[in-house]
């Protein structure tokens, strides 16, 4: 039987050695300032990072008097998350937005485009679960890549090798053209030069154009309140612009 996106993009991180990459190569910057600035505008208490990875976002926004809960599907990167210093204030739940309990969040946040990896139906259904998760007047903020750069297409490199906190890795990857639904699948390969040892790994990215998050975004029960081209809140260029980055508030 052929895996579901969801299914392939969960096999791309769940492994010890590329879920320490991951980490290595996503480090904290203007992203994680911007997420933890808009729990403090809500003055929230209650705080769900779904699709957390390894946490380091999410135990930054834990705190005296918040409750947080960080929520991914990848084993390896919870296991990461769970021995990092300031994970034991955090509750960790292994799954997806399903986990997300009734009015139980004042901010929900989906950080490192975890919304591109949520396809189709997946993506209707988390939204649908993030709404019923949120109290009234709750946020969602989350960001994704504009369609309209095409970012896709720089992504196809030949073989490089580099030095990283798992040893010197060989990295390739491919990916294919969008298709109708906006899917572009990228085909990564990583050869670990210590023991030749190499993991392929497929990941289903969902591109979706400003006026497609804002009707899906509406079909949930979830008003857009800003859209914007980067983290300072700099209004969205939709012909320039890389990334959008996104608020909504529970209708």
């Amino acid at each position: 039987m052929t895996p579901s996106p969801a299914e392939t993009n969960l096999a791309t991180y769940d492994d010890a050695r590329l879920a320490a990459l991951y980490d290595h190569d996503n480090p904290p910057g203007e992203d994680h300032a911007f997420f933890r600035q808009v729990a403090d505008e809500a003055s929230a208490t209650r705080i769900v990072d779904l699709g957390c990875g390894t946490g380091s976002l999410t135990v930054t926004l834990a705190g005296e008097g918040r409750t947080v809960v960080g929520i991914d599907p990848a084993e390896a990167m919870l296991r990461v998350a769970l021995t990092r210093p300031g994970g034991d204030a955090v509750e960790w739940r292994h799954g997806t937005a399903e986990l997300i309990a009734p009015a139980s969040a004042d901010v929900v946040v989906m950080s490192g485009n975890v919304a591109m990896h949520l396809i189709g139906e997946d993506w209707h259904g988390a939204l649908r679960r993030i709404a019923a998760g949120l109290v009234p007047g709750g946020r969602l903020v989350f960001e994704t890549r504009n369609p309209v750069l095409r970012a896709w297409e720089g992504w196809n490199q030949g073989p490089s090798e580099r030095a990283t906190p798992v040893g010197r890795v060989v990295e390739s990857e491919s990916t294919t053209p969008l298709d109708a639904d906006g899917v572009v699948l990228m085909r990564c390969r990583t050869v670990f030069a210590e023991d030749g040892a190499v993991m392929d790994a497929d990941q289903h990215l969902q591109f979706r154009s400003e006026e497609r998050v804002r009707a899906d975004l509406a079909a949930a029960g979830l008003r857009v309140e800003q859209i914007s081209g980067d983290w300072r809140r700099t209004p969205l260029d939709a012909t320039a612009d890389r990334l959008m980055v996104v608020e909504a508030r529970k209708k």
